[in-house]
């Protein structure tokens, strides 16, 4: 992968691995755009976004993209806060979107994001949505049970029976909803280019590892 052009770099993770800090600290270290399934599903949900109104916005707004991200996570701050935007949302025709149709929602907005420059994502499958795109770089985050679990017990204040069956849906959850939309399991690791065990690293060194990769990939 080339940073000297524009590039993409899809960050998967194991909840309690820490790949969506460590996905945001790459993204400030390369100065790019960072976009996680909370931002990517907030603005679906948020503005009632399907792949019908997505058009229509765009039909009305050249840079509609561009403009609506800017304003809902500026580069390179990871996952701001959703506001007001009642220029875009006035234009939107309330709708009960499946599951099916916010899934295509949530991919047009990771391919519409792809598009305007370099960024870091993490989830949404943008290893699949995004698999046709050039200079692209995808990662898998993972660390055993024992450390996920103490990273969820300290993160949420759960206890040590309450982490493990978080985890355990959590992870049952993401795998269905990959190989739904897929076909492919989230554990394969020829979705990726990198897997990266992070039992011993901390979040800092996991960036310094893939920063090293990117570098040597060239």
């Amino acid at each position: 992968m080339d940073t000297n052009e524009k590039f993409i770099i899809t960050i998967s993770r194991e909840l309690g691995s820490g790949g969506r800090t460590i996905g945001r600290k790459l993204a400030e270290r390369l100065g790019v755009r960072y976009s996680d399934k909370a931002l990517i599903h907030g603005l679906v949900e948020k503005f009632d976004l399907t792949t019908y109104e997505i058009e229509k916005i765009k039909a009305a707004k050249k840079n509609w993209l561009a403009d609506f991200i800017e304003r809902v996570a500026p580069v390179p701050t990871a996952g701001a806060m959703l506001g007001p935007h009642s220029e875009i949302r006035e234009n939107l025709i309330p709708h009960y979107a499946t599951s099916e149709e916010v899934f295509a929602a949530e991919a047009e907005i990771l391919r519409g994001i792809a598009a305007e420059e370099s960024c870091v994502i993490a989830g949404r499958s943008g290893f699949f949505v995004l698999k046709d795109c050039p200079n692209k770089l995808d990662i898998f985050i993972r660390a055993s049970m024992e450390n996920r679990i103490r990273r969820v017990m300290r993160k949420q204040n759960f206890s040590e029976s309450e982490a493990r069956t978080v985890i355990q849906s959590v992870d049952e959850s993401r795998d269905n909803y990959i190989k739904r939309y897929t076909g492919t399991s989230r554990y394969d690791a020829r979705n990726y280019d990198l897997t990266l065990n992070v039992d011993n690293l901390s979040e800092d060194e996991a960036v310094e590892v893939i920063l090293k990769y990117i570098k040597s990939d060239k």
